[in-house]
């Protein structure tokens, strides 16, 4: 009797998806196009049962005609691997299998069909009219590679949408924990024959980055749309195709034009308290609330309303400083009867000369008013709302949020004026400290810590994070206090740091002062600068920790008006509401399920983009004032090609493992000594600042939250990364480097 002879791929004439399942059809595709695809065989479903018994025999056949194992034994399911499901990872696949075992290993990656898992995601799954049932499917063996190197590879950005951007991710050896995602491994970006390197482990070189990327691009125009690769090269440098299929939930591009002239930063202002993109609630209601608060607060303190542009970019919050025009300027001049230059030259310039002039002529009359006036009333507002809430209609809710809105924005205007001159003062006293005291103090400890040692170890820190502590200033996320709080280090290290901090502040100051002893008008100066510089550090602290006095109460309101949509059936879940926009908030008469989950699921889509830090080009005659603060804090020297470039917010060099913090959520399972790595951190973050040995954010300023209590703490911190929390992973071995501002990895 006479065997029947599976299909091998190279050999298999107009392979359809039916006959081979999606997998091996495609690389059959291939294999007759040229590329360089291991040798291999299919067994189609429909030959288990025409073969029966003599199954065995019919893998064995071909087994010994494609040649030497060990084999590779996957499925190929008719609706694997297609434009919009890959069922990746949900059949079994079977590696280094000796030619006598590979039929056992076709039996049961066959059984791997009928899985609960499968049958979750079918059932998960919408599919499209005219699709038949998906557990069919074929099962391909091949000759394994023995690969030095192998990986994936995206041809377009699976995160950006990008079309122009090769995503290469490699590993050394086989790629199955890559593919798995027990590791990330190495990853380039390829831009035509240009490779950038994001995450390094040594594995491949640019060539072959480039090499791996052209691979790509031609499946791409075999098949004609985004191609997501399985790739290996061999000992002898020779690269293989191990897989090809479509890419799926592949973003449309996105475009990050500036909204308007000028230079747009992503991390200033309110950009500071928003790690991520916007809901849309949050952004059609409470944002244009805020700003109005601001300039309300603007107008109180200095008779004058310059709006500052802000604008939503894929649902990130982008804001610019006005443009100086003439006629900006007349404004300012005749709206505030001549009051206004005089107050912002000593509120925004004269701060960063001559700090104490500056205290003494505004701001320390405006931290008297945002301790006297306004942080009163903002309690007594949410304290006396808060009351009222139970018995409110819904318009009288949503005057509520206006409200609290309001003095919430205000708020954070002194916030911006008061405690953002901390980083200013901060300035003018590392300035004092390069030209009076860096030389006399070198090659001692206290030289090596800098200036930053003098502001270490200030105040009493709560040892509770307050209730309305947040991760994002977006009300759709909870508040401390319904999520509990955060760890803290146990008291007596907490104690014991703080005393140790305090105690090398007390050391620089004496030393300071030994060193100008002999010139009674500087030391007069250091003290001035010392006391003015310390005392707003903890200012700004105390003020940014009760900006959000008002959220609990906001996300009250927001719920509350979300239970009355969905006990009138128009929304199917109370967080619903912050995927709705204002007019949808106050309609039970519509049904707004559809809107919301369409908004929803854009805000999940554009909450992973890698958001620019900045969009636009500078006028020439404002410049970029970040990037000439960062510049001046620099240490220049020279870098590895895989540091991870930030802004140089705290010196000091750690190392440690990586971990990567998404949010509050991930607070418990922080680790004393370990590499915290986020997108940003705001005062309900503070408590993991004792235990980490440094701390990294795509986000923040030198002014932000994470600098500040970096410093206090002692601990070596690079902000504005950009994308340390998509380059680096859990566990993974780093060095901070925060005079240098690089982050790097081992």
């Amino acid at each position: 009797m006479t065997t029947m002879q599976l299909p091998d791929l190279a050999d298999t004439p107009g392979p359809s998806r039916g006959a081979l399942g999606s997998k091996a059809a495609n690389l059959a595709t291939a294999a007759s196009n040229g590329f360089r695809v291991p040798r291999g065989f299919v067994i189609p479903e429909l030959a288990v049962d025409e073969l029966g018994n003599e199954l065995d025999a019919a893998i064995a056949a071909a087994v010994a005609r494609i040649g030497d194992g060990p084999f590779a034994v996957r499925s190929s399911g008719v609706a694997e691997d297609l434009p919009d499901a890959s069922y990746a990872g949900l059949y079994e696949t079977f590696l280094d299998v000796e030619g006598a075992d590979v039929p056992d290993a076709v039996r049961r990656t066959f059984a791997s069909a009928h899985d609960d898992r499968v049958a979750a995601y079918e059932h998960a799954r919408e599919r499209p009219a005219g699709e038949t049932g998906s557990a069919r499917m074929a099962v391909l063996v091949q000759q394994m590679v023995r690969p030095r190197v192998a990986g994936v590879a995206f041809t377009a950005n699976p995160l950006s949408g990008r079309r122009n951007e090769v995503v290469v991710t490699a590993v050394a050896g086989l790629a199955d924990s890559l593919v798995s995602g027990t590791d990330v491994g190495e990853q380039w970006i390829v831009h035509g024959a240009e490779a950038h390197r994001e995450r390094d482990r040594g594995t491949l070189d640019p060539k072959d980055a480039v090499a791996v990327a052209a691979l790509a691009r031609e499946v791409e125009v075999l098949f004609g749309v985004p191609q997501d690769i399985e790739w290996a090269i061999d000992g002898t440098g020779a690269l293989f195709l191990i897989q090809a299929r479509p890419m799926t939930a592949l973003p449309e591009p996105v475009s990050w034009d500036p909204p308007g002239p000028g230079l747009w930063w992503r991390n200033f202002r309110l950009g500071e308290w928003l790690p991520e993109a916007m809901t849309p609630l949050f952004a059609e209601w409470i944002v244009p609330e805020l700003e109005e608060g601001y300039l309300e607060g603007m107008w109180t303190t200095a008779r004058v309303r310059v709006p500052f542009r802000y604008a939503a970019v894929n649902g990130w919050y982008y804001n610019t400083i006005p443009i100086p025009s003439p006629r900006v300027l007349w404004r300012i001049l005749v709206d505030s009867r001549g009051r206004a230059p005089w107050f912002l030259y000593n509120a925004l310039a004269r701060v960063s000369h001559n700090p104490a002039a500056a205290d003494r002529a505004v701001l320390r009359r405006l931290e008297a008013d945002w301790r006297d006036r306004l942080l009163p009333a903002y309690r007594d507002l949410v304290r006396t709302a808060d009351v009222e809430l139970a018995s409110a209609s819904a318009p009288q809710i949503g005057e509520t949020v206006d409200r609290v809105c309001s003095i919430a924005g205000q708020y954070l205007w002194l916030l911006a004026l008061v405690g953002g001159s901390a980083w200013k003062m901060e300035g003018a006293l590392a300035a004092f400290w390069s030209r009076h005291l860096t030389g006399p103090l070198e090659g001692t400890a206290i030289g090596a810590s800098g200036p930053q040692v003098l502001l270490r170890g200030l105040g009493d820190r709560e040892a509770v994070v307050p209730a309305h502590a947040v991760y994002s200033i977006d009300w759709y996320f909870a508040t401390a206090g319904e999520r509990g709080g955060a760890p803290e280090a146990a008291a007596s290290d907490d104690r014991a740091s703080a005393d140790g901090l305090a105690t090398e502040r007390r050391a620089a100051e004496s030393a300071a002062r030994d060193i100008l002893a002999s010139r009674p008008r500087l030391l007069d100066r250091f003290d001035r600068l010392l006391a003015v510089a310390q005392r707003y550090a903890v200012i700004r602290e105390e003020q940014a920790r009760d900006l959000t006095l008002g959220w609990p109460l906001l996300r009250r309101c927001a719920r509350l008006l979300g239970q009355r949509l969905r006990t009138a059936g128009t929304i199917v879940d109370v967080d619903d509401v912050f995927f709705l926009v204002r007019s949808d908030v106050f309609d039970t008469a519509s049904n707004h399920e559809l809107s919301a989950r369409r908004r929803r699921a854009d805000w999940e889509s554009r909450r992973r983009l890698p958001a620019p830090l900045t969009l636009g080009t500078a006028p020439r005659m404002i410049g970029d004032p970040v990037a000439r603060a960062v510049q001046r804090a620099r240490r220049t020297e020279s870098l590895p090609e895989d540091a991870i470039l930030g802004h140089p917010a705290s010196i000091g060099r750690a190392t440690g493992r990586v971990r990567l913090v998404a949010g509050p959520e991930d607070f418990p399972s922080f680790r004393k000594g370990e590499i915290l790595v986020a997108k940003a951190t705001a005062p309900a973050w503070t408590p993991l600042f004792p235990l980490a040995a440094a701390v990294v954010t795509d986000g923040g300023t030198l002014a932000a939250h994470a600098s500040l209590v970096a410093r206090e703490y002692g601990i070596p911190a690079v902000v504005g990364t950009g994308d340390a929390t998509s380059r680096l992973h859990t566990g993974q071995l780093v060095t901070v480097d925060g005079g240098a501002g690089a982050v790097l990895p081992h």
